[in-house]
């Protein structure tokens, strides 16, 4: 019968993580450093028009990369999760061998024995 892997063992479920991680970081970095540029130089009154104009779609596409990567995270926790409710695989359960009614076997050679005792004492290099 075919298993399914553990989640923990799973490529694309850690390729899901560390992409929805990196996009909610990069977009989180955009978003902080157009914000405060635009915070800076609107509030000194050094504003250019590119600062302005292009910083607020900066910021936007920064958000939405940060909104991506959150939603990436989220479905990362829900298929986790939904892998716990799996079934897995019935488990056999062997029971235990009756050795009441067998004979008892006479007991092997020592396994440690030494060569000398279990090599046969003919000589042969007379068989030649």
């Amino acid at each position: 019968m075919p298993t399914r892997p553990r989640l923990v063992r799973s490529i694309p479920f850690w390729a899901l993580v560390a992409a929805s991680l990196f996009t909610a970081l990069t977009g989180a970095v955009l978003l902080v450093d157009k914000l405060g540029v635009m915070t800076t130089t609107l509030t000194d009154g050094s504003a250019t028009g590119v600062e302005v104009y292009v910083g607020q779609s900066i910021a936007g596409l920064g958000a939405t990369l940060l909104g991506a990567g959150v939603v990436g995270i989220l479905i990362a926790l829900a298929v986790a999760s939904f892998a716990t409710l799996r079934p897995y695989a019935p488990v056999e359960v062997v029971e235990p061998i009756d050795r009441s009614g067998e004979p008892e076997t006479a007991p092997a050679e020592r396994p440690n024995a030494p060569i000398a005792e279990t090599t046969p004492t003919e000589d042969l290099s007379a068989t030649r």
